[in-house]
């Protein structure tokens, strides 16, 4: 993150579409065969790769300094992109860990701003004020700090109420299940990354070898989970929800490079699942700047949250080696 956070997704990535059934009309499945048990960890903090659900706190190595308004993580490199400086996703989830724990209260909305890197390694310090608590909502803030430097500031709404009227008036889109797609395709500069700790399958939208300069659908969609899987929260929808700015290649048709201008999470409703699909609509790319949402459901087809973004968009030099 630095003025924003490149998104090494941004390159046209996904694989080709699979046309197949919508998630809400599915019956419940058995989960996706289990990784290799020998494969090494990508959390990179002791959790074995293949046990039960892990905590967004653990994955994101959140640690309180005394009190639930203090914490601090090392950026250790499963949790970085390419560039080596902190995912943007992680950095919000990081703060809605913070948040969430020191207001005793459900995420409802977030948004954060990324100002600086935080680059791997280093230690990012957090603090948390509550500005106002009331009785069903409180507001606070999280602010990120590398060795004094501010890197990031996170302002949320927390809380929880009932109404007994409500209801979801978007659908998921008409893609198949996350074991009949392919996976994405993973240059060898993404090993022990971000890109690295979570699994993506492609499904829907162009592939990278599919990019040629032709226009196309601003729409993809892609399945993403943690091997162990995370267990559903609002961090752990905060990572996933940072992919919006990898889709900026789809409707221009060329291999270009996504930052982060900012990272809103809108929580609608926590379901257990598996995988998370993430349902990218590219709304617009003018001036250099592109804005775009993505819709995340679970496996059985319930919105689970939205996220959007403001993205500088960079095109590839034409004469830049292309990861392979």
């Amino acid at each position: 993150m630095s003025n924003g956070e490149t998104n090494w997704f941004d390159l046209g990535l996904p694989g080709r579409a699979i046309l197949g059934k919508v998630p809400g009309s599915r019956a419940p499945r058995t989960p996706t065969a289990a990784p290799d048990p020998d494969r090494p960890s990508p959390l990179g903090c002791g959790v074995p790769l293949w046990c039960g659900p892990v905590d967004a706190r653990t994955f994101l190595g959140m640690e309180p300094d005394g009190d639930d308004l203090h914490w601090h993580m090392r950026v250790r490199p499963q949790l970085t992109t390419p560039g080596n400086f902190l995912f943007g996703g992680c950095a919000l989830g990081a703060a809605l860990v913070a948040l969430e724990a020191a207001s005793g209260r459900p995420t409802i909305w977030a948004t954060g701003q990324y100002l600086s890197y935080a680059l791997t390694d280093s230690e990012l310090q957090w603090e948390v004020t509550l500005a106002a608590a009331g009785r069903h909502v409180t507001q606070g803030r999280a602010v990120g700090r590398v060795a004094g430097r501010e890197i990031l500031t996170v302002n949320a709404a927390l809380g929880k109420d009932d109404l007994e009227v409500g209801g979801v008036w978007v659908q998921p889109p008409d893609v198949p299940p996350p074991e009949d797609c392919p996976s994405r395709f993973l240059p060898e500069m993404f090993r022990d990354t971000i890109m690295d700790s979570i699994e993506v399958r492609s499904a829907r939208g162009r592939s990278f070898e599919e990019m040629d300069g032709t226009p196309g659908s601003p729409d993809s969609a892609l399945w993403a989970r943690v091997p162990g899987h995370l267990s559903p929260s609002a961090a752990a929808l905060a990572i996933v929800g940072d992919y919006v700015s990898g889709a900026s290649s789809q409707p221009i048709g060329l291999h270009a490079m996504g930052r982060s201008l900012d990272n809103t999470l809108r929580m609608v409703q926590l379901k257990p699942t598996e995988w998370v699909l993430c349902d990218i609509r590219i709304h617009a790319l003018v001036g250099g700047y592109a804005q775009g949402i993505a819709f995340l459901w679970s496996e059985d087809g319930d919105l689970l949250a939205t996220a959007s973004q403001s993205i500088a968009v960079r095109l590839w030099p034409e004469d830049a080696v292309l990861p392979r």
